[in-house]
């Protein structure tokens, strides 16, 4: 074993000074002192470790010693242990005898693998030894080991750790005073947020420094002018090969080519929420929300779920979310926060939302963005507390968690952060919503029309547009026709599908070679479509089913496909109640 002592420096700057010599001469293995995030004592580190792999330095950790009264009891099963050979190849004989003793049961089901036969009579042996010290010390045999090996902890701190005394207070308390005041803490967090998305959408949609041939273009305006450069090229195929370039044209660059649009708004949104996780702040948010969530019968580790299904800003992605609620003790709190994860804003709904907000509220995009933000929040929190009341009824685990420093984020670790989780969105795009959409372009597609039908009806004479009709007297309520039901059920799959479908959808009604526009900019030209609808269309993209991946995600972490089937019917109801409500609202309102 070689331990790398990180973050050495925070240690510093709060006035502890370390002897990792000492330390090292205790533990028994080299400790080598390293900040990591700035490659300091990267080369001691490396050196050590091929050092100790050629033999020329110890790094056999030193015996844990627990006392007289537990070392007899340890010592007398470790030699019983010893008599297994099975057992001896994989474990040191005095640790699986203190964790026999604690009832470990992952090294009970690690040695019963090895050496089923003999390890009963090792837990017989183990749990009189264990009955023998809880008499003796009058507490749990998991207790005393545990309370003695922190004695050990403590002892190899106060030998190794000492404290400057004048040493300055360390500025992570100075910011904590009002980052995490009660008051002030949530008006803080709103102002991040809606900073986030203002420079989000300022640096990626409405900040033209791009060159290009026609001049300068924001990032996603690049993106568009490619996707529209391809579509112009592919225009000669036509006439040759309509199915081809229907294909190519609606089903490939319509589709994919509408989410691959957005993805260096994607990328800016990931690039300062990484920002933002690396500084230490994260944390603070879960500090700040402990206290409402219990309110609305969440706990504390809710919130980390929601932040990492993106609800700090947008981003993110309800299926890690939905897998850190492993961390949660109690089962009811973990599955009430899996039925309201899918809620928060991840990064799937972000390109509905920012061909949407391009269109209709192109001056109002971080007040419209911070609305959508807020209703996510209030929709996940009063569904959290209806939940609590009428469907999984208990009570709530307290929870804690520690502080990190704060710390200035680092560039390199902040930009392959960003990187990797652009590149899984883009992968996503390439793969999955590839596939959806080239087999929602099929549904679309065919039938074909009888050759005089006017081009316009070759869509809803399609497998996908009987579908969308059908739905139509229904989902007009909330101001959804035909075309926004297909695409709809193309987003049961996954999010990213709905701007891909919508795509193609006008796509496929025709356009000639002087008319190629984004979708923002065909849906703004459309009287058939307004900025009520489109609110509406986006609170339900919000809130209906999630896609099929955490839907299974659910299922696997609930133990049950009742829970799964439970999300997608209630949150598809709510959504679809709550889109009607805003359409109906505000479309009396205008009038």
């Amino acid at each position: 074993m070689v331990i790398a002592l990180n973050m050495v420096d925070t240690a510093e700057r709060r006035g502890y000074r370390i002897d990792t010599a000492k330390m090292s001469q205790l533990l028994g293995v080299p400790v080598i002192p390293t900040v990591a995030s700035r490659g300091r004592g990267m080369g001691e580190l490396r050196d050590t470790c091929i050092a100790v792999i050629e033999g020329a330095v110890n790094a056999m950790p030193a015996p844990v010693t627990y006392g007289h009264a537990v070392d007899e009891e340890v010592l007398a099963l470790a030699q019983a242990v010893e008599q297994e050979a099975g057992l001896t190849r994989q474990y040191a004989p005095a640790w699986l005898a203190a964790k026999l003793i604690e009832r470990d049961e992952v090294a009970i089901k690690g040695a019963r693998a090895l050496s089923p036969s003999g390890l009963e009579a090792l837990l017989e042996q183990a749990g009189e030894a264990a009955q023998r010290m809880e008499r003796h010390f009058n507490a749990d045999a998991s207790t005393i080991m545990a309370e003695h090996r922190y004695g050990v902890a403590a002892g190899v701190v106060k030998a190794c750790v000492t404290f400057s005394a004048e040493a300055r207070r360390d500025i992570t308390d100075h910011v904590d005073m009002v980052v995490c005041n009660r008051l002030v803490g949530p008006l803080i967090l709103v102002a991040v947020v809606a900073s986030l998305f203002f420079w989000v959408f300022k640096v990626s949609d409405e900040w033209a420094w791009i060159p290009w041939v026609t001049g300068f273009h924001s990032p996603t305006g690049m993106m568009a002018v490619l996707f529209d450069t391809l579509s112009v090229l592919l225009a000669p195929l036509e006439p040759h090969a309509p199915m081809l370039h229907s294909l190519l044209d609606a089903g490939i660059i319509g589709g994919v080519g509408g989410v691959m649009s957005f993805v260096p708004l994607i990328f800016f949104m990931f690039l300062f929420v990484a920002a933002l996780e690396d500084s230490g702040y994260i944390a603070r948010v879960a500090f700040i929300l402990d206290r409402p969530l219990r309110v609305f019968g969440l706990q504390g580790k809710s919130i980390l779920a929601f932040i990492v299904a993106g609800g700090l800003g947008a981003g993110g992605c309800a299926v890690p979310g939905i897998m850190s609620t492993r961390t949660m003790r109690e089962d009811k709190d973990r599955l009430i926060t899996m039925l309201v994860t899918p809620f928060m804003n991840c990064g799937a709904k972000m390109p509905v939302y920012a061909m949407l907000i391009a269109a209709f509220f192109p001056g109002n995009r971080t007040l419209v963005m911070m609305t959508l933000w807020g209703l996510s929040w209030a929709t996940a929190l009063g569904a959290a507390w209806l939940l609590r009341r009428f469907v999984v009824r208990g009570e709530q685990t307290p929870f804690v968690m520690e502080l990190p420093p704060y710390h200035v984020p680092i560039l390199r670790s902040v930009l392959r952060h960003t990187w990797e989780r652009t590149w899984l969105y883009i992968k996503k795009a390439g793969t999955i919503i590839l596939a959806i959409n080239i087999v929602l372009w099929a549904f679309m597609y065919f039938p074909r029309p009888p050759e005089d039908a006017p081009v316009d009806e070759a869509l809803a004479h399609s497998f996908a547009g009987r579908a969308g009709l059908a739905m139509d007297p229904v989902s007009r309520l909330a101001g959804f026709d035909w075309r926004t039901n297909i695409a709809l059920i193309g987003g049961f799959a996954a999010k990213e599908v709905v701007v891909g479908a919508l795509g193609t959808a006008y796509a496929l009604e025709g356009q000639t070679e002087e008319d190629y526009h984004s979708l923002s900019e065909r849906l703004a030209a459309r009287p058939d479509w307004n900025p009520v609808r489109a609110f509406a269309l986006m609170v339900f993209v919000m809130l209906y089913a999630p896609c099929l991946v955490t839907i299974a995600v659910i299922r696997r972490e609930s133990g049950s496909w009742k829970w799964a089937a439970f999300s997608t019917l209630y949150s598809t109801v709510l959504a679809f109640v709550l889109a009607v409500l805003f359409f109906q609202i505000g479309s009396l309102l205008l009038g």
